[in-house]
């Protein structure tokens, strides 16, 4: 008897211990070294703009101080004076109303009213802003002063996606510059079984989807080329393999302990009671 249940303590340890979620597992920045298996990542970051891709909608203001210009705007729909009541964008999704952006089509072109279509696939928000200046300033020289126009241009609706072990969504991206750390913190984090040395981003990079793979627990991913989510990229993080037989804390591993000890005893008396019996 004593041996079985010596067997089942052991069997019991060696379960918690293969399974259970430490905080090396589970904590971020922590600092890379050979010991704790964490990998150290090169100083690569160079945030850069981002470039439009096919199906990005952009919202175009203009703006004019010139009235003659102002009516002309008016009239085609994209004053920048009627642009804040165009629609509203949703906090929770971040999605605007599709009949006052405009679409980058499968050539890579915008149709801007009184413009026609440019060319704006692989340009930043910046350029697309100075090229519009420079074909309204032709268009307009006749109108008012071409000089006093100015043009804004965003991008809007745009999203990532997380996929878990706590569950799976879609996020607005509500600033320029949105790191892997607060993208996961806007999904409400990843949960305990959700393995962190293994985080996957598909991302679509001129045109070919990739498959970025790093460990998100490495302080060095500050200084690195995984530091910025971009919109559209799906971020994956697998589960840890130990779930199915998981001990997350020690109250639940006493547990565990107690009720197989008090099964193994249930079973040994049981069978002793059989033995004595047909004695």
């Amino acid at each position: 008897m004593k041996r079985t249940l010596t067997y089942l303590l052991y069997a019991c340890i060696a379960l918690w211990c293969s399974s259970c979620v430490t905080s090396k597992k589970v904590n971020l920045l922590q600092e890379p070294t050979k010991h704790n298996k964490i990998p150290e990542y090169a100083d690569t970051l160079s945030y850069e703009d981002y470039r439009l891709r096919i199906g990005d909608r952009i919202d175009v203001r203009v703006y004019s101080v010139d009235e003659q210009v102002k009516k002309l705007f008016t009239a085609s729909g994209v004053s920048g004076s009627n642009m804040n009541n165009r629609y509203n964008v949703s906090s929770s999704t971040g999605y605007a109303n599709e009949l006052y952006t405009y679409l980058v089509l499968e050539d890579g072109t915008m149709d801007f009213p009184l413009v026609g279509k440019i060319q704006v696939r692989g340009m930043t928000t910046r350029e697309v802003k100075l090229r519009l200046e420079e074909e309204l300033a032709t268009f307009i020289r006749d109108y008012g002063d071409y000089k006093m126009v100015s043009v804004d241009v965003q991008v809007v609706q745009r999203m990532y996606s997380v996929i878990s072990d706590r569950g799976a969504g879609n996020f607005p991206i509500r600033r320029e510059k949105l790191t892997i750390y607060e993208a996961l913190a806007q999904a409400g984090d990843v949960g305990d079984w959700s393995d962190r040395s293994k985080v996957r981003i598909v991302r679509e990079i001129e045109g070919k989807t990739q498959v970025i793979m790093f460990d998100v627990r490495s302080k060095d991913i500050i200084n690195s080329e995984y530091y910025y989510v971009e919109p559209n990229d799906v971020i994956y993080v697998q589960q840890l393999r130990g779930k199915a037989f998981g001990i997350s804390n020690a109250a639940t591993t006493v547990a565990v302990v107690a009720t197989t000890l008090s099964f193994g005893g249930f079973v040994y008396a049981i069978v002793q009671r059989i033995i004595n019996a047909s004695k």
